[in-house]
């Protein structure tokens, strides 16, 4: 690089930050790199970084990456993603117009929950993610990702759901995850009363069904 080119390139050392005039998605990708800064890299076959729309209204967050994802090095491809995709299409929203990514980038073994200090190292990258995003609303897939971003790690589903929460300015509604509808069908309506909410609240609102 030139010492012009070093100027205008923003650089980061150990995390990135999070400024008023933060990284594009490909630098901040480019600056993960192969990355080795937590225990899950050890296990892993790819990063999923996140997919869609780089300047969306919604961005939906959920916890990790699972065996197809991992596999693909794309969020939510496995069943459970199936099952999103038709959630996202009950929203009168194709997937491109979203955002999909998830608190860490790399697949927990054995699908356990992130570790907190998993969590917080991969959610420093995640926060800049989305202030590069800059959503209307950010929509939280299941429980490690809603207490990740309402700040509070003995929450349940049911105390957060049904308001909304701020992360870093940021309006975040708490749903349940896709893969806890495939276990337990009660969680459809739950779900369905969510996105309705999202929806409405971002101006465009659903029949009432």
């Amino acid at each position: 690089h030139s010492p012009s080119q070093s100027r205008n390139t923003p650089l980061i050392q150990n995390t990135p930050p999070v400024t008023s005039e933060p990284l594009s998605l490909e630098q901040l990708r480019a600056f993960i790199g192969d990355c080795t800064r937590c225990p899950l890299h050890s296990g892993r076959k790819n990063i999923v970084f996140g997919e869609g729309n780089p300047t969306p209204d919604l961005v939906m967050v959920g916890e990790g990456p699972g065996f197809d994802e991992d596999r693909l090095g794309r969020p939510f491809v496995g069943r459970a993603g199936q099952l999103l995709d038709k959630i996202i299409a009950a929203m009168g929203l194709k997937r491109e117009e979203l955002y999909i990514c998830n608190v860490v980038k790399c697949r927990p073994p054995q699908n356990r929950d992130p570790e907190p200090d998993e969590t917080e190292i991969c959610g420093r990258f995640l926060k800049q993610q989305i202030s590069i995003l800059k959503p209307k609303m950010i929509l939280s897939l299941g429980r490690i990702s809603g207490r990740y971003l309402t700040g509070n790690d003995s929450a349940s589903i049911r105390s957060m759901r049904g308001k909304f929460h701020s992360w870093n300015g940021f309006p975040v509604r708490v749903t349940y995850h896709p893969a806890a509808i495939l276990r337990n069908r009660e969680y459809r309506r739950p779900v369905w009363e969510d996105v309705q909410t999202v929806m409405a609240e971002l101006g465009r609102p659903l029949k009432r069904s």
